[in-house]
């Protein structure tokens, strides 16, 4: 854990279960990513603009974490921002970013909660 790789790793993890769940439950689901010309990035965008999705590999959501959902909101109407991480209990951020615990986030992407 803390390394590029294990951060690699872990965003791989959240793409291959949102593939998973497409493949499964709604096979015209795009996935895609976002990118501003300075370089913040969104690692997935579900839908048209429906859930904005970062993968964090930390056990502390920082809110230098979440500046490219800021970015993409203030660009975007995006209905839900998401941030998966290690932490250990879900929560609210002040803006409405959501911090939700991988197995938390798994349960109900699984359950139809995400999108």
């Amino acid at each position: 854990m803390g390394t590029p790789e294990f951060g690699n790793s872990f965003e791989q993890l959240v793409l291959m279960e949102l593939t998973a769940f497409r493949a499964y439950r709604d096979p015209d689901m795009d996935i895609t990513f976002w990118r501003t010309s300075s370089g913040l990035e969104v690692d997935f965008i579900l839908g048209a603009m429906e859930v904005a999705l970062e993968a964090k590999a930390k056990r502390r959501i920082s809110s230098r974490d979440v500046a490219p959902l800021r970015a993409l909101a203030g660009e975007h109407s995006v209905k839900r921002a998401i941030v998966v991480s290690l932490e250990d209990e879900p929560r609210t951020l002040a803006d409405g970013i959501m911090v939700l615990p991988w197995q938390r986030f798994l349960d109900q992407l699984w359950n139809g909660e995400i999108i």
